[in-house]
């Protein structure tokens, strides 16, 4: 049995009395992330630099204890759940945003730069780092690398890893090592850059991050799409990338969606709407009116009933509200939901709505989905009461027939949420069992003691 006391004054000598604790209250602020689910661990520390990581990691590699990192707790599969108990190491001390190089475009952060912080201070320097997870507003980028996080732009932009270069980071034991390169190639060995990007914190834990930069695009147009056919947005999607114009954003919301949300979109809605995209164009001011003007035009002709296009920043805040508000707002139609993050092809997107649509009547249940379409995201909520068992039940199934589906559309089972506690039941549906093996073997590279991060994925 680990001798806690012991432990704790080991870390204590290298943090320091202010940057680790055993109080009630803080073990179980750091024990729960956005699935509402909580496991409390025996001790959180906060680390504040590079040297601390790799000593804390070996103190507790000695002690064989368990050691789960963590950011800002917005991920939405357990990811950062203490399944093993021991230490949660909370990062959000090491924030500070070390590099911006305006002439090599990119930037050098710490795992707890909140991704809306960085998103500011490059556009600052004219620059631009797209990855813009819903939650950017709080949410870091050690957890967006852990998960390797998207956003709306991806369909233009691509994800976290698309921009990540290289990687400071520590392994279980306490070495320290250094992956990838600052330059725009680098095909020295194998990628473990990319390897840890999307790991969900089970490989190692990152402390230091080289990011890519783009240039700051010159103007952007927003516009809010209405049909009166869910079908008819869904088939949308697809087509406006077929005219060319690779927009940086095509959302989608469904008829349920509209409805969590009526009250704060101030836009004329007729009853009948079904769905709702939200599309952006950038690039240069002359492309972007062109582009815009295309977009416009292909809805109409698909049977748009509303083209809105915001002619100000602020109307185009007004349009991306409804999208923001969505979370939050759907608990009106019950207690609990079950989010799940599949992604088809893009061309199959109108496919999956339907087996959405089925799905939902089978089950009894109200599905609220929205999303990014324009990469084949599509959030689908699942809305229940857990105290209810049948309900429960019905909402269960409901996850399994969703995946059956987005995998017989040769789709996935997660797009941006990872696998962490909440898809490890569904993981075989996708992966097969020798590639599980090789993960597992990775994981023993890594992690011999299977002691950072256990219980995620598989």
């Amino acid at each position: 049995m680990t001798d806690l006391d012991s432990l704790y004054k080991a870390i204590e000598k290298v943090t320091g009395k202010q940057r680790i604790t055993r109080e009630p209250e803080e073990l179980v602020c750091h024990s729960f992330d956005a699935t509402g689910r909580s496991v409390v661990p025996d001790i959180v520390v906060f680390p504040a630099a590079t040297l601390e990581v790799s000593k804390i990691l070996e103190i507790a590699s000695s002690y064989k204890v368990c050691v789960t990192p963590r950011g800002s707790g917005s991920g939405m599969t357990g990811g950062t759940l203490p399944m093993g108990g021991g230490i949660v190491m909370a990062m959000g001390r090491m924030n500070r945003i070390l590099e911006i190089d305006t002439e090599n475009l990119i930037a050098r952060v710490e795992p707890g730069v909140v991704t809306g912080d960085l998103h500011r201070a490059v556009e600052q320097r004219g620059l631009f780092y797209p990855p813009d997870p819903a939650s950017a507003s709080f949410c870091t980028i050690g957890g967006n690398i852990g998960e390797c996080a998207g956003g709306p732009k991806a369909v233009k932009y691509g994800v976290t890893r698309d921009y990540v270069l290289g990687l400071e980071a520590v392994l279980p034991s306490g070495r320290i090592i250094h992956t990838g390169v600052k330059t725009a190639k680098g095909v020295a060995g194998y990628d473990l850059t990319r390897l840890i990007v999307g790991s969900e914190g089970t490989l190692a834990v990152v402390t230091a991050v080289t990011l890519r930069l783009i240039p700051l695009p010159e103007a952007v147009k927003t516009m809010a799409v209405v049909f009166d056919s869910i079908k008819k947005a869904a088939e949308t999607v697809s087509g406006i990338i077929r005219e060319s114009v690779v927009p940086r954003c095509v959302e989608f919301l469904d008829r349920a969606s509209i409805d969590c949300v009526r009250k704060d979109v101030k836009l004329d809605l007729p009853g009948t709407v079904e769905a709702i995209l939200i599309i952006e164009v950038d690039g240069s001011r002359e492309t972007v009116e062109v582009d815009a003007r295309k977009v416009e035009a292909y809805c109409h002709k698909q049977g748009a009933s509303a083209v809105v296009v915001a002619g100000t920043p602020e109307e185009a805040a007004e349009l991306w509200k409804a999208r923001k508000a969505l979370s939050p707002a759907m608990f009106k139609i019950a207690p609990n939901k079950i989010n799940e993050d599949i992604v088809v092809p893009i061309n199959r997107i109108p496919d999956m709505v339907a087996k959405i649509e089925s799905i939902k009547k089978s089950s009894g249940l109200t599905v609220v989905s929205f999303g990014h379409a324009g990469d084949g995201n599509i959030h689908c909520n699942i809305m229940y009461d857990k105290r209810d068992k049948d309900q429960l039940k019905r909402a269960e199934a409901a996850v399994d027939a969703l995946f059956d589906a987005t995998l017989s559309l040769g789709g996935t089972i997660t797009g941006e949420h990872g696998v962490g506690i909440t898809k490890k039941p569904y993981l075989l549906k996708e992966v097969g069992p020798t590639e599980i093996e090789i993960m597992r073997g990775i994981k023993q590279v890594f992690d011999p003691g299977n002691l950072l991060n256990p219980g995620k994925i598989f």
